[in-house]
């Protein structure tokens, strides 16, 4: 199923008749028109997907409002999108009523937040995607195992203050080589390291690295447990970068994985911005490019990509091609309670 919100802004990438686009490399030989390059695959992943359509049925099946810890997913149209419909979006449960209906955003939650939803007998979906709650089993046994676990990641972003909440025992948060380099433990400490979803292998080589000169006694999880959609995303930008003079990359400013994916194109010499719709489009950005590329963050719509496109043309004649990628065929399941047939809530 995919929901009205989903429906609306695009569910899935790679969608050219909204674009009207003309997608053969010959036609982007025989115009002068600005040609714009769409990155294969971008947008959506399978996590954000299930996450909003949780939201979205969840609204179908009981009567508003229904409540969700955080923003769903870092997307301003995606979360005004549902409140429109009646989701309420708090930052602590304290603003939840007793036995409300409550969902847990895509980040994931640290147990206590688990622990304080049952002390008020919420009802609770929890929509944390299966590649963080992944993150979650291997940090407990990480820990059960009497190793000390690094979490490679952000400080201050949800899904590690949620994942330090997950486990039993010292987490210590490592952010880059030189805090690697800084711990203040034993070459001989066992260790282990778990790493933030939206980081790709290529985000946290240098720290693994890091910790294995120092450390004698450190394990962690296989490079395949790397979450799929931020790799695919950060490879498609890389070989994106080698056909365009300027990457646009729509997402939100407080998406971890889309402002690393402007990073990946600023690294690679070209001039490149984060936008979250075609209006915060500015023309100099573009002024003289032959080529334009384009990617959208995992929590980015299709149609705030579209919404750029339009921006562009507004500018000058585009002409809309996609290069050759990964084309992405993962889903999640949905939780039991929303899975079937449910009855109504009723108060």
């Amino acid at each position: 199923m995919v929901g009205p919100i989903l429906g609306a802004i695009g569910a899935r990438s790679g969608k050219p008749n909204l674009y009207a686009c003309a997608d053969s490399n010959l036609s982007r030989l025989e115009t002068n028109d600005m040609q714009v390059i769409l990155a294969q695959p971008r947008g959506f992943c399978a996590g954000v997907v299930r996450a909003i359509e949780i939201v979205e049925r969840a609204l179908e099946r009981h009567r508003a409002p229904v409540y969700v810890r955080h923003e769903i997913v870092h997307n301003k149209a995606v979360v005004d999108g549902l409140r429109a419909k009646g989701a309420v979006f708090v930052e602590t449960l304290d603003a939840v009523p007793a036995r409300a209906l409550t969902i847990f955003s895509a980040h994931g939650v640290a147990r206590e937040v688990e622990a304080d939803a049952g002390a008020r007998d919420l009802q609770v979906l929890d929509a944390t995607c299966p590649l963080v709650a992944k993150v979650h089993i291997q940090g407990r046994q990480y820990a059960a195992a009497g190793r000390v676990v690094i979490l490679i990641g952000h400080a201050g972003h949800p899904e590690v203050e949620g994942t330090m909440g997950q486990i039993d025992g010292r987490v210590l948060l490592v952010q880059d080589e030189r805090e690697a380099e800084a711990l203040d433990l034993a070459p001989s400490t066992p260790l282990a390291y778990v790493t933030q979803t939206t980081l790709s292998v290529d985000d946290t080589r240098g720290v693994i690295k890091a910790l294995q000169r120092r450390f004698s006694d450190i394990v962690g999880p296989d490079v395949r447990d790397i979450c799929y959609a931020t790799q695919n995303r950060q490879r498609a930008v890389r070989e994106l970068c080698r056909q365009v003079d300027v990457l646009l990359v729509v997402g939100a400013a407080n998406s971890s994985n889309s402002n690393r994916l402007r990073e990946i194109g600023a690294e690679s010499g070209i001039p490149s911005y984060l936008l979250a719709d075609g209006g915060e489009l500015d023309p100099d950005w573009v002024a003289g490019a032959r080529a334009v590329g384009i990617t959208a963050g995992a929590s980015a719509p299709e149609a705030m990509v579209a919404h750029v496109i339009d921006a562009l043309r507004a500018l000058a004649p585009v002409e809309v091609s996609a290069m050759d990628g990964i084309e992405e065929h993962v889903e999640f399941k949905l939780p039991a309670a929303l899975a079937g047939g449910q009855n109504q809530r009723t108060t």
